[in-house]
Parts: structure tokens; C-alpha cells; sequence
């Protein structure tokens, strides 16, 4: 699993277009103001919100109530809470709907190295926004080792041994029409209790590698259509060599071989399709999506045909 982090530079970087962020203190050090994924899990209060002195969100927002609210503070009190603030070493601060910054909250960030922004944006906005963007970030994540796809529309990793045609397979669902996520190295995110959002590192973006082919570029080859940035996992379809699997019981060879795989904290149904010779991978594959599309909405054909099965033979009785 990897371990996610986020400094205030890069976070004002990527957010500074969307919120119209201005820098009025703090700039020096927000490169290693470091906010970690483990931090999160211990914290009680959220990763953003409005200004809180005894639970401190890491972002703290400013808006016209808290303003106010410091105003109302006298000297005494609102210096020693805007040292608690900054005592408590937030990420950043945000001021909202472009207000005068209070010249002693300016130096005192500028002293402590706290990053200090101001948005013409009202607070609530802020809010979901940096508290969306700072989750989705921080989520826990995973590499597998596979090839992710987009089958019928929903998101397929197919698994397998190194050389059992997982690339090969891959690149028949594309020019069937399927469109390819990432290959080799899939990243997952878990941005939701039941959603993993897949995507495709950088380096490999578009890329597909075939043993005797080399590396290929999957958009150049067969356009924009061919390829999807990211995917929610639905479905591990698994590719087995016989060899190493025992042989299907009865019970098997009706419900197919099926199973599930813990991903982070889901478990994902898995099918297991053996290898061999003469077998289209790739029309078993579209078939097992198929299967796990219906399962999903719960027609289950070998239960209906066991409960065909029964009915025969009380009648045959």
C-alpha cells in the first residue's frame, strides 16, 4: 500500500486556478508543511473546515463569522488564540470571500511559516472543495500487478502468472471495441466505503507491452476511444493455468469458479478462467463480465436451473 501525502504548495498549486487562491503569508515553508494519510486516521475533526480552536482542522477556514468572531476578542485573548492557532501548525489558512486580512493574523503566519490564503470564494465553497479534494488525495491506495480494462462499461482487472496472456487478451478486447485503463501496474484508490477508483501512473499512460511486439501505444494505434483515464473495479477476472488448478467439482462446473479478492478494505468478486489451447480468452472474458452484470441485478442462471432441475423431478415423481 502506498503511503499518500500532500504539502501546502502542492495543494495551493492544484486548487490555485479552481479557487482563485492568493498567497498573503507563509510561502517560505509550505513546502514542508506535510500533511500524511496517517495523520487522518487518529484525528477527529475533518481534514477542512471553518476555524476551530480546540479541535483545529489541518485547513482552517476564515470566513466573516470568524473574522467577526476574533474582532470581538480582546487584545489579550485574541493573542493568545492566534498563537494557539498557529501553535497547532494547520496546513494552511484560508480566508474567504477575498476580506481584509487582520494584520496581526498576516504576521503572525509570516512568523510561524503557516501558509496563508485568501479566496474570493464564499466559505461553504471552500469547504467542499478542499474537503474533497484532501480525501480524495489522502485515500488509501494500492498497486496490483494486471491489467485493468473497461468491459461493458464497468471496470475489469484481469489477473494472471507472468506470460499467461494477460497483454495478449487485453489487446483483443481493444480492437473488439473494449477500452484499456492502465497495464502492468494499475493503481487503486478508495475514495468511497465501496468504490476503487483505477488509474494508470503517468510513466505508462496509453501504453500496452507484448512480448515479441515491444511497447505500444494504444491511443496512436487505435485512437482516443481505445483508451479511459480511470474505472471503478467491479470484477478480477483471474487467468489460471490447468496444470496448476485442481479439477472443477460438480458444483463448480454449474456456478463457474468464483470467488473474491481483498482489495484495501472490499472485497472484489473474482472468476477464474483456466488457460488453454483453442480457448478465446477474450469471448470468455466479455461472457464473465456479462455473468457478473447479471449477478448484479440477481438473475443467477445456475440457480434458476438447479430450481428447473428440482421441478423435474417432482414431477417426474
Amino acid at each position: 500500500m502506498n503511503a499518500a501525502r500532500i504539502t501546502a504548495a502542492e495543494l495551493f498549486e492544484k486548487q490555485q486556478d479552481r479557487l482563485e487562491l492568493r498567497w498573503l503569508a507563509g510561502q517560505k515553508d509550505s513546502a514542508r508543511r506535510v500533511l500524511e494519510a496517517v495523520e487522518t486516521v487518529a484525528r477527529r475533526p475533518s481534514l477542512a473546515g471553518y476555524l476551530n480552536t480546540i479541535y483545529p482542522n489541518r485547513v482552517q477556514i476564515l470566513g466573516t463569522e470568524e473574522l467577526a468572531w476574533l474582532d470581538g476578542l480582546d487584545a489579550r485573548q485574541r493573542w493568545e488564540t492566534i498563537q494557539k492557532i498557529m501553535d497547532y501548525r494547520p496546513l494552511a489558512l484560508v480566508i474567504s470571500k477575498a476580506q481584509t486580512c487582520p494584520e496581526d493574523l498576516r504576521i503572525a503566519a509570516e512568523e510561524s511559516d503557516t501558509p496563508l490564503w485568501v479566496s474570493p470564494r464564499r466559505g461553504h465553497e471552500l469547504l467542499n472543495h478542499l474537503q474533497y479534494v484532501l480525501a480524495r488525495t489522502l485515500a488509501p491506495r494500492i498497486t496490483l500487478h494486471g491489467v485493468f480494462m473497461e468491459i461493458y462499461s464497468i471496470g475489469v482487472l484481469v489477473t494472471g502468472e507472468s506470460g499467461s496472456g494477460k497483454s495478449e487478451l487485453a489487446l483483443e478486447l481493444v480492437t473488439r471495441g473494449h477500452r484499456l485503463v492502465a497495464d502492468d501496474a494499475p493503481e487503486f484508490t478508495q475514495i468511497a466505503p465501496d468504490v476503487l477508483d483505477g488509474t494508470c501512473p503517468d510513466l505508462l499512460q496509453d501504453m500496452l507491452e507484448l512480448r515479441g511486439l515491444g511497447v505500444l501505444n494504444i491511443r496512436q494505434m487505435f485512437g482516443d476511444t481505445a483508451v479511459k483515464r480511470n474505472k471503478y473495479l467491479r470484477l478480477i477476472v483471474h487467468l489460471s493455468r490447468p496444470s496448476l488448478e485442481p479439477s472443477p467439482t460438480g458444483m463448480e462446473r454449474l456456478t463457474g469458479d468464483l470467488g473474491t479478492r481483498r482489495v484495501l478494505d472490499l472485497d472484489v468478486p473474482t472468476i477464474t478462467l483456466p488457460v488453454m489451447a483453442g480457448r478465446n480468452l477474450a469471448v470468455l472474458t466479455e461472457a464473465a463480465t456479462r455473468m457478473h452484470i447479471l449477478r448484479s441485478k440477481g438473475v443467477d442462471p445456475a440457480a434458476a436451473f438447479m430450481a428447473r432441475h428440482s421441478h423435474f423431478l417432482e414431477r417426474s415423481e
